[in-house]
């Protein structure tokens, strides 16, 4: 949650991560850098959040209905690239290098969209095929199980790994690295049962004590940065200016079936109420803030805002942006306020998306249904860029604190 004419490409393409040098953390964790980088031609960045959103929806209603001491932890670099974070992960021995969007909105890792998969001494074919929908985009092939180098000290063995025989809607990266809960796994590899992440593998195989991983992305003004990290095992406190505050994962479906959280929304120190608590996800896959349509509508009344057709998102005016106030969400007992500034997309990087240099765009969007449908509102990564985000598979719940961005202007 990329060829370039699909709508997938440019939400999953807000994610690019690229790697960079590892941080071993004796107080807990490993770190891996990320990238952002843009790849976003043939449809506009709402639309793609739209398509991923009905996909993600329609795929945990699914779900529901079939279903129903001392920490070591380590980080690594995530690259920016505007509409994609990216991480450079190894497969194989020795290992080939493949550039893989960081979703928590799925939880297959696989490889060869655009890069081949090459076998090695690691690679044990499964004889069980694979096949996962991302909303306007997919992937089929065969099942492996490999080596899965993320840093030299987050090597996993006998990783589950999707080998692309066809894909769409992905080029320009090379597949993708699942964060997400293991059940959204089931029934993507013949066979049936569920397919355990990288982070369950990581747990299992003692190089982490806790599943858990922290999210660490920051805004930017330029095309390509590597100015984001993933940590598993822990969380970066470096990288975080409060304590952690976690919640349970809502019972909520069907945004239970991924990092789903109970959440309100209100405008301005008035309070005005844009979206009452109902349950929705966190996602990296996605780019914007999408908000349930009655919500939307609302937020469009408050601002003043108007749609720009050639780009897919909410314009103001200047003089409108002088009286934007913030957005602040309410998650758990703590509030996460979404400056002004916050909720416009970098004027620098308007014409990277096909808009006017001189326009001021909204980051909210249209989710495309109206609230109560149990997955109504998902903050992608441009409010995750405002916060350090926690995914904790060992306790059920997810995590929030301010960083050193929060309140940052970049326009």
């Amino acid at each position: 949650m990329f060829s370039s004419t699909s709508l997938i490409s440019a939400v999953l393409l807000a994610l690019s991560v690229a790697a960079g040098p590892v941080v071993l953390i004796r107080e807990p964790s490993l770190t891996l850098p990320i990238v952002r980088r843009f790849n976003l031609t043939g449809t506009t960045i709402a639309d793609a959040d739209r398509a991923r959103a009905v996909h993600l929806k329609d795929n945990g209603k699914k779900l529901k209905s079939d279903s129903q001491h001392y920490r070591r932890q380590s980080s690594f670099n995530v690259t920016n690239t505007a509409v994609t974070y990216t991480a450079d992960v190894g497969v194989g021995s020795p290992a080939t290098t493949y550039s893989l969007l960081i979703d928590t909105g799925s939880s297959n890792t696989w490889v060869g969209a655009d890069k081949a998969y090459v076998q090695t001494s690691t690679s044990e074919n499964t004889g069980k095929s694979v096949s996962v929908t991302y909303g306007s985009g997919s992937f089929s092939g065969t099942e492996y199980n490999d080596t899965v180098t993320l840093s030299s000290d987050l090597v996993i063995t006998g990783q589950g790994v999707g080998v692309a025989s066809t894909s769409s809607g992905f080029e320009g990266v090379d597949g993708i690295l699942g964060l997400g809960p293991v059940d959204l796994t089931e029934g993507t590899v013949s066979g049936g049962g569920t397919v355990p992440t990288v982070t369950d593998n990581l747990l299992s195989q003692g190089t982490i004590t806790e599943e858990v991983v922290g999210v660490y992305y920051a805004p930017t003004t330029v095309e390509s940065t590597t100015n984001g990290e993933l940590t598993f095992g822990g969380v970066d406190t470096s990288k975080t200016t409060s304590n952690m505050s976690y919640v349970a994962i809502t019972s909520t479906s069907p945004a239970s079936a991924y990092w789903g959280v109970d959440q309100s929304i209100t405008y301005g120190s008035s309070g005005t109420e844009v979206l009452s608590s109902t349950a929705g996800i966190v996602d990296t896959g996605t780019t914007l803030v999408l908000l349930a349509t009655d919500a939307y509508n609302t937020y469009v009344s408050l601002t003043g805002a108007t749609l720009d057709n050639s780009v897919g998102l909410l314009s103001i005016s200047s003089s409108d942006y002088e009286n934007l106030q913030s957005l602040f969400f309410n998650i758990g007992n703590q509030t996460y306020e979404l400056t002004a500034n916050a909720q416009t997309w970098p004027r620098s990087l308007n014409t990277a998306i096909g808009g006017s240099s001189n326009a001021i765009y909204l980051i909210v969007s249209d989710l495309g249904s109206d609230s109560g449908e149990g997955l109504d509102f998902i903050n992608g990564y441009t409010f995750l860029e405002r916060f350090y985000s926690v995914y904790d598979t060992t306790n059920s719940r997810v995590g929030f604190a301010t960083t050193e961005h929060t309140t940052d202007t970049s326009n």
